[in-house]
């Protein structure tokens, strides 16, 4: 089938659909345009993503699989895809059934790697809008039966409620117009069994793992093989900033932002601050112990374009304790205040300590990019829809599911207002080095900070210099 073809066939099924009244009437010219504008960037982006696939036949069926993630109405699964294709007349007159069993095979029995395809994905992302920030967020998949790989009984830390289903791990790539996903991880734990490795299509037992170590993991293969120039992560899950996390970022030499408990224990490594050699103590009550330091930092919403927040934050260094004195590093602990009377809201720990906070707060606000990202577009290239117990299937649907979706984000008109810019310093994470922190904040900046707390307009306010040791 040729480009116009395939342009010709999208365009008709697109209003079929608007026809039927399948779509609300709110959606349905949109839905439309959507579908046209993607036809473009699915041909391009999956002859450059495909190149992997040695045969011709694979690259065709993996381009028809992502085409009918996108066309497909209600959920993604193989069934309803082959249904699509029979629809548009790109099941070559076999029909839905033999067009279902082929794509079947080709997703869960067949031998194609998927690791290629993402490093493929990110590659052709960094060419095209240069990566700001990798966002890891964990991704909560309900599944009420029994014939799911992973699934399980499974805590969801970001709503704080048990589920059963499947819990993955995806690692967003983020510049100023994109936001997508480019590779995943699926924890299995007990519960789920023995299964080939996730990295590989190559014959092996995956070992189990921590909730925590799982994330990690599969962030850290994931950038490795990304290829892309170093740049930081942004560890969105909830009480992950351990000992154990960081200094396994640390050897990997990535640097990260991490979110952390409020009461992780943490050493004040500066006399001039509270707290001092008083032991270990919460972050909490570290950042409540400075909060006369706290400055207003302005940020766009990226969940209401055009509209821009302000913030108070504090920061200061800190060490994670560790018996190993080896292994102890100093960090940058800083945390955001929504309102200037209550307790901090967000916590994060860093070892780009010489970065200034309000950049690190800005980068901290893709993972809220990702969130809006997630919501609107995820469940509609079916992120959450594979069914079965093959774990390379798993693998390979929500690698094409994350091309699809970076192809919506491709042939989407980009807004201007964007929360991560890029960092001016370098990304890697700094050694050891003294400690710097601010001077104590005037009054009338004080105030100042406090009006912007409350939704009201001040004077700029001149962040106070940094005194070093």
């Amino acid at each position: 089938m040729n480009a116009a073809t395939r342009t010709r066939t999208a365009d008709r099924t697109a209003a079929a659909r608007t026809a039927s009244g399948s779509l609300p009437a709110g959606t349905r010219a949109a839905a439309a345009a959507a579908a046209a504008g993607a036809e473009g960037a699915v041909e391009e982006l999956c002859s450059a993503v495909f190149a992997s696939l040695r045969r011709k036949d694979q690259r065709e069926r993996g381009r028809q699989y992502v085409q009918g993630l996108l066309t497909a109405e209600g959920r993604k699964s193989i069934r309803n895809i082959a249904l699509q294709l029979d629809r548009a007349g790109a099941a070559g007159g076999a029909g839905a059934a033999a067009a279902e069993q082929s794509l079947h095979h080709f997703i869960a029995a067949s031998t194609w790697d998927w690791q290629p395809i993402r490093t493929a994905l990110a590659e052709y992302l960094g060419r095209t809008a240069p990566l700001n920030a990798w966002v890891a967020q964990p991704m909560a998949i309900p599944k009420g039966g029994e014939h799911s790989v992973g699934a399980g009984h499974r805590f969801d830390p970001h709503r704080g409620q048990m589920f059963r289903g499947q819990q993955a791990f995806g690692l967003w790539y983020t510049s100023a117009p994109v936001v997508t996903p480019v590779g995943w991880r699926l924890f299995l734990d007990e519960e789920a069994a023995p299964a080939p490795s996730q990295d590989s299509v190559q014959v092996g037992t995956g070992e189990e793992e921590s909730y925590a170590g799982c994330a990690v993991s599969g962030v850290l293969n994931a950038v490795r093989e990304a290829r892309l120039p170093v740049r930081p992560v942004v560890l969105d899950v909830r009480d992950i900033a351990t000992r154990s996390t960081l200094h396994r970022f640390a050897e990997a030499r990535v640097p990260v932002v991490a979110r952390i408990g409020a009461e992780a224990r943490l050493l004040v490594t500066d006399p001039r601050v509270p707290g001092f050699g008083a032991g270990t103590m919460a972050a909490r009550d570290v950042l409540q112990n400075v909060r006369g330091l706290r400055m207003p930092v302005e940020w766009p919403d990226p969940e209401v374009p055009g509209a821009r927040r302000t913030s108070l934050v504090a920061a200061v260094r800190v060490m994670v304790p560790d018996p190993a004195p080896g292994r102890r590093r100093e960090v940058l602990l800083f945390g955001e205040w929504e309102a200037a009377r209550r307790l901090p809201t967000q916590l994060w720990v860093t070892d780009m300590v010489r970065t200034d906070p309000a950049a690190l707060v800005r980068m901290t606000k893709t993972a809220l990019r990702v969130s809006a990202a997630s919501a609107a577009s995820v469940q509609r290239v079916g992120l959450r829809d594979f069914s079965g117990r093959s774990l390379p299937g798993w693998h390979r649907h929500v690698t094409l599911a994350s091309v699809a979706h970076a192809a919506l984000c491709l042939a989407a008109p980009a807004p201007a207002d964007r929360p991560d810019a890029p960092l001016a310093p370098a990304s890697r994470p700094a050694a050891r080095t003294p400690a710097a922190v601010p001077v104590p904040v005037p009054v009338a900046a004080r105030a100042g900070a406090l009006a912007a707390s409350r939704g009201q307009r001040t004077a700029a306010v001149r962040r106070p210099a940094l005194a070093a040791l």
